[in-house]
């Protein structure tokens, strides 16, 4: 697990697992966790290294309801679980599903737990809307399309958009399994001008990037999306992402769409 402070009111600490990023969020005496590192060891060390970094979390926030996202309650298992109407919704839907996906990656891995993973209460949120943090206000905004839930957080006040998993330098766009192509590109169009006034954009897996590297991606994921759109099976994936696992990802997208 690697901790990196992007502004002294926030830190994002990346997991070994996918570098699926969590992000720290403070303002004024009220911190808030968003997503979670996946590993046990890592879940076990968080409340310690946000303490000594002066981030002790009043609640939890998760950009949507995929199993590596929603693990803060493993480290703090006394706050509450935020999340967009929509992911609650897909909690509710799916009933189980992200214990089970969990324990399947888990199998895969050789990872044990301590014990099951347990979402507790879940706290509604708008999307688009908002939600309190201290004396600030975190802006939400849709983020469908990689999912069939989802939603972006602005703080602001310090300039970092945690994005969820949207726009990373390792990923191409994944249209997972009750995503959808539309719905990607209207949130890639939402993102446009919250990229534009942020300073820090997080993604949910791989390195925190400045404004101008997040707009480049922003640009070459519109241009995928457009080629999957208009049929196209061979397409020059984005250097640095044309490995052999984004080759499958995009096969995986062309037979979903």
């Amino acid at each position: 697990m690697r901790t990196v402070a992007v502004h002294r009111d926030a830190v994002v600490i990346t997991s070994l697992m996918w570098q699926t990023n969590a992000v720290a969020l403070r303002a004024g005496d009220e911190a808030m966790l968003v997503d979670s590192p996946y590993y046990p060891e890592e879940l076990d060390a968080l409340a310690g290294v946000l303490a000594a970094a002066g981030f002790e979390p009043d609640a939890l926030i998760a950009t949507h309801a995929d199993f590596d996202h929603v693990l803060g309650r493993a480290a703090f298992p006394g706050l509450a679980l935020g999340m967009a109407e929509s992911s609650v919704e897909r909690l509710r839907r799916e009933p189980g599903a992200a214990q089970r996906e969990l324990r399947e990656k888990d199998a895969e891995l050789y990872v044990e737990r301590p014990r099951p993973l347990a979402l507790g209460e879940l706290q509604s949120l708008p999307a688009p809307g908002s939600v309190e943090l201290g004396d600030v206000e975190l802006e939400l905004q849709p983020a469908e399309g990689h999912t069939p839930d989802g939603m972006s957080i602005f703080a602001r006040h310090c300039g970092v958009l945690c994005l969820g998993d949207y726009l990373s330098r390792v990923e191409i766009p994944w249209i997972s399994e009750g995503g959808s192509l539309p719905d990607y590109q209207a949130t890639l169009e939402r993102l446009g001008p919250l990229v534009e006034a942020a300073e820090t954009v997080v993604p949910g897996h791989g390195a925190a990037h400045d404004r101008d590297t997040a707009l480049r991606l922003l640009e070459e994921d519109s241009q995928y999306l457009d080629a999957l759109a208009r049929g196209q099976e061979k397409i020059r994936l984005p250097k640095g992402r044309d490995t052999k696992e984004q080759q499958r990802i995009h096969a995986e997208n062309f037979s979903r769409v």
